[in-house]
């Protein structure tokens, strides 16, 4: 199965594994990558859809991560 990033451009580090201050963090990215609110909306939306993995699987679809 190949997997593409959105934004291959945005990296983030995920440094802290609290799910708050993730979707902060590649929010927060996403928003300096001159990413619009309303596609910022779509991946939160999307990222708190499921469980703690889905989290962690919505961000490496989303964003790099290092």
């Amino acid at each position: 199965m190949e997997t593409s990033v959105k934004y291959p451009g945005i990296m983030v580090q995920l440094t802290d594994g609290n799910a708050f201050s993730i979707i902060a963090r590649v929010s927060s990215a996403l928003r300096r990558g001159g990413i619009s609110m309303e596609e910022c909306s779509v991946f939160v939306a999307e990222a708190t859809s499921g469980d703690y993995d889905h989290l962690l699987q919505t961000v490496m679809k989303w964003v790099g991560v290092e």
